[in-house]
This record gives C-alpha cells, sequence and structure tokens, in this order.
C-alpha cells in the first residue's frame, strides 16, 4: 500500500538516515532529512502545515529527543513523534509515551515494525488534521459564512441577520426546535463590534425557577443558606459582549420584570444586594414559542415581548428548505466520516429522496443525529436507504438490510 504523507527524520548517522529514508520513500512517504535539532524545527517551521510525523534520534549533536518530543508538542500539535534509539529500554519507552510520544523504537529492528508504526502515527494525525479542518470549516467561529443552505428563505434570514449584526439592537429569533437558533445568535455575535467580547448562553428551560435567578443575576454572600461567597452572574460574565436568551418563552413571570429592567437599564441588583451592578450587553433571545399570541393573552409580559422584539428573524424549518437537505446531509456526512474513521464515499439518489420527503419535525438537529446512525451503520461505500431508521421510509420496507 502506497501512503502519501509527508514524513520528517531526525538523524545525526549519515547511513542510517539515507537507509531509513529510502525505505520510506519506497513506501510512497515524503521524507524530509535533518541531522540535528537545529535543522529539525527549521523543517517544521517551514512544513509545519504539511509533517504528519516526526521520527526523531534519541541522542542527537545540540540537543536529545525527550526534549525535542516536549518542544515540538508545544509548538507543532499536528505531527506525532516516534523515538528512536540504538539501546532501548522500557522505563524509557514508558517515559516517552507518558510525555506524548507515539511510539518508541529501538534501531536495528525490522523494517515492517518501522512501517507499521509510521503508517500508524501517520493516520492519527490525517484523522486529526481532518476535524480540525471540519471544525474550523464548521462553524468554530459561527460565522454566516458557516452557515450552510441556497434556499430563498435561509437566504433571507441570513440578509436579516448580517443588517441587524452590525447595530446593537436587541434581536428576537423566532423557529421550531432543532432549526440553529444559538447557531444565528452566534453569528450575530461575530459579525458585532461587540465579538470581542464574550458570548455567554443561557436556557431559560434549562434550570428550575429558583436557581434561574440566581444563576443569571449572581448573589452576594450569605444571600441564602450555601452562599458561602460572592458570584458572578451570568449577565456579568457577558460584561461587553452578548447574551443570548435561549428559550425565553419559558421564563417564570415573577423573572420577567427584572429582564425588563436588565434591557431597559443595564443594571441589575444580585440577590442578597443592595447596589446595583451596571453592565454593558447586546441581548439576543430566542424561542419556539409563538411570544406574541402568549402576551396578548397573559401568559408572557406584554412589555417585555415589545422590548425583545425590537427586530423579529423566523428562521424557517427545514422542509421549508428542502433543496438544502443533501448539503446538510453531505456536511454531516463528512464530519462523521472524519470524526469515525470512515471512508463512505457518498450518498445514493434513494437515500437522499428519503430525506427529502420526510418532514424532519426534529429540523436539523434531527437529520444530524441520523446522519450519525447512518454512518455507524455503515462499512464502506454509499450510504443507502437501509441505513436509515424505519421512520424514513414511510411505508415500511419489504426487506430490511443493513449494508
Amino acid at each position: 500500500m502506497k501512503h502519501e504523507a509527508t514524513l520528517l527524520l531526525i538523524e545525526d548517522e549519515n547511513n542510517l538516515r539515507k537507509v531509513l529514508s529510502r525505505v520510506l520513500e519506497l513506501e510512497g512517504y515524503q521524507v524530509l532529512q535533518a541531522k540535528n535539532a537545529r535543522e529539525g524545527f527549521e523543517l517544521l517551521d517551514a512544513h509545519a502545515d504539511e509533517i504528519e510525523v516526526v521520527l526523531c534520534d534519541v541522542k542527537l549533536p545540540d540537543g536529545n529527543g525527550l526534549s525535542m518530543l516536549r518542544k515540538v508538542k508545544e509548538k507543532y500539535p499536528q505531527p506525532e513523534m516516534i523515538l528512536m534509539t540504538a539501546f532501548g529500554t522500557i522505563q524509557d519507552g514508558v517515559s516517552a509515551m507518558k510525555q506524548g510520544a507515539f511510539d518508541y523504537l529501538t534501531k536495528g529492528e525490522s523494517d515492517d515494525q518501522l512501517l507499521v508504526a509510521v503508517a500508524r502515527a501517520s493516520e492519527k494525525a490525517r484523522l486529526r488534521m481532518r476535524v480540525t479542518e471540519l471544525e474550523r470549516h464548521l462553524g468554530a467561529k459561527h460565522t454566516l459564512d458557516t452557515i450552510i443552505g441556497n434556499a430563498p428563505a435561509l437566504k433571507q434570514v441570513k440578509e436579516l441577520t448580517a443588517r441587524v449584526a452590525a447595530t446593537d439592537s436587541t434581536v428576537l429569533l423566532e423557529g421550531e426546535t432543532g432549526v440553529g437558533k444559538e447557531l444565528f445568535a452566534q453569528a450575530i455575535h461575530s459579525a458585532s463590534p461587540r465579538r470581542g467580547k464574550p458570548f455567554v448562553a443561557v436556557n431559560c428551560s434549562a434550570f428550575p425557577r429558583e436557581l434561574l435567578e440566581s444563576e443569571v443575576f449572581g448573589y452576594r454572600k450569605g444571600a441564602f443558606t450555601g452562599a458561602a461567597g460572592d458570584k458572578k452572574g451570568l449577565f456579568e460574565e457577558a460584561n461587553g459582549g452578548t447574551i443570548f436568551l435561549d428559550e425565553v418563552g419559558e421564563m417564570p413571570p415573577e423573572l420577567q420584570a427584572k429582564f425588563l429592567r436588565v434591557l431597559e437599564t443595564q443594571t441589575f441588583t444580585k440577590l442578597g444586594g443592595t447596589k446595583p451592578t451596571r453592565v454593558s450587553v447586546r441581548l439576543v433571545a430566542a424561542t419556539n414559542r409563538d411570544l406574541q399570541a402568549e402576551a396578548g393573552s397573559g401568559r408572557f409580559r406584554p412589555d417585555l415581548y415589545y422590548r425583545l422584539s425590537v427586530f423579529r428573524i423566523r428562521i424557517p424549518a427545514l422542509r421549508e428548505r428542502q433543496e438544502d437537505i443533501p448539503l446538510l446531509a453531505g456536511h454531516f456526512l463528512q464530519l462523521f466520516n472524519a470524526k469515525m474513521n470512515r471512508r463512505l464515499q457518498g450518498m445514493s439518489e434513494e437515500f437522499v429522496q428519503k430525506l427529502k420527503a420526510y418532514p424532519w419535525k426534529g429540523n436539523i438537529r434531527e437529520l444530524k443525529n441520523v446522519m450519525e446512525r447512518a454512518v455507524i451503520l455503515a462499512d464502506a461505500g454509499m450510504l443507502t436507504p437501509g441505513h436509515l431508521p424505519i421512520e424514513l421510509w414511510g411505508a415500511a420496507p419489504s426487506l430490511w438490510i443493513f449494508r
């Protein structure tokens, strides 16, 4: 099996370096050679994005392999490192592995052992590179560019989001569960003048109502039993940045007045406190409820609703943007291919049609779960309908096969 990977070989013995380099090149590796630590670091600086594996002698004229290992791990997180020695001991090998070496080999052992170690190290490094790249592309910075889709309904939402992001206005994101409301909130923050400051998310349905106030606004020492010291609330943690109130429709009525005051004055009083705390935060809220109807019926404070809904954005359900389903499914296939070290080649047409015909009540979150399940079930080749849960078939299939 031929490999396409770049290796760095650091070995001060010229003949051995040439022999090892030739062995590796015959397997398809591109080998960069260095005769000491200084040359090794120069090559790492120049080829940091390419080098997958570093093979390094333990004893070098200007250093040793263990110190090289520590420096490489600190400065270059990508490559795996294999140490080589003429006189290996179990103790030295254990020490090297504890410090992050992928393997510890004794010179003069079989070429097969070296090649197996290099192949495994290369595969691990390559997988890390793929996952890192995918995570960078798929939303590490949560910009509008990372939100996948070309449907007209989504394009309109992205245009509205881009316009309001540059302001400091309060935004209310509306949409069903799983449509990506938090992703849009993060995109608003990333495109705003506050992007260098904290983004703090609060799920109003995740805390018991008796804890929500103390978590959001903080408390003073002695405010209640167990309050052994002052505690910053999430509004204070978000000072200068953006606070995202998810499921804001679940907020207890007794707290709605306090939230309204924060929005209007940018001040609040901690539990057990007497002096107001001033903050500067931009608020983005999200709900899967019809807050306007709830405000009209008295289940939500109308004045808070009007303050939250300065700029409303409704995020479309996945079934309203069918043309984006193959794009999103392909995106998740790439992600899980990398995370599970699979090499699935794509999705069959019938598989895609099943995805497009399904109503997706759980929206993008549900699609992601279905794709993860499909990748787990598939061993190789294409994803087919047999890898889908039975509810996506519509009518039950006459033959159920997991390929």
